[in-house]
């Protein structure tokens, strides 16, 4: 699991104005909870960069005051005009206790549907899964070796792993393989025709 170093540095004071003189000064204002404790400190955008804008699930090593703590990004707010990352906040990790997060869905394989000239649509990029830190994975995979035309996958279809539940819908569509309107027609044609000569 890929692990993102932050170098932060603690707010002497909490609340609107000091949040505001934090993004005046081109930094990002920040709390971590959990651990039983709050820590308010502040990071450099740069520092977060690889963690907000991908789609990978990223652990963070968050350094402040000469400690370290093992978080996850739990919420982060944008500007509503220049989309420009404005607070955050993370979830110091503690061995077993149980915390929800939303990982990215890989698919394994080839689908004997794309090899037959369909198209593979993505329905769901992500999955909400509950477990506890020691536990936790940053992906499931899919296996997508058995999809066929006009088949899909749904949440039920993920494999399970021992200690990582799954809280979507089990019936939530996850890909699916169309038929293509080429091959619908063709196959349309092919069914009339025969019943044609069955006529005949």
């Amino acid at each position: 699991m890929v692990t993102v170093t932050i170098n932060g540095t603690p707010r002497s004071g909490t609340g609107t104005s000091f949040a505001k003189a934090a993004r005046t000064a081109g930094t990002i204002p920040c709390v971590l909870y959990g651990g039983g404790e709050n820590l308010h400190f502040t990071i450099s955008p740069d520092a977060i960069r690889d963690m907000v804008y991908t789609g990978e699930f990223k652990l963070a090593d968050v350094n402040v005051a000469g400690k370290s703590y093992r978080c996850i990004l739990k919420e982060v707010q944008f500007h509503p005009v220049t989309d420009t990352v404005t607070h955050i906040d993370f979830l110091h990790l503690v061995d077993g206790n149980t915390i929800k997060v939303n990982v990215p869905i890989r698919f394994e394989g080839t689908a004997p549907g794309v090899r037959a000239g369909g198209k593979l649509v993505q329905k769901l990029r992500s999955v909400k899964i509950k477990t506890t830190p020691e536990l936790m994975v940053d992906e499931m995979k899919v296996d997508i070796s058995k999809l066929k035309l006009g088949e899909s996958l749904r949440i039920r279809d993920i494999a399970t792993i021992e200690g990582v539940e799954i809280i979507n819908a089990q019936a939530l569509p996850i890909a699916t393989i169309p038929v293509p309107r080429g091959l619908k027609a063709g196959a349309e044609e092919e069914e009339v025709a025969i019943e044609t000569q069955t006529a005949e």
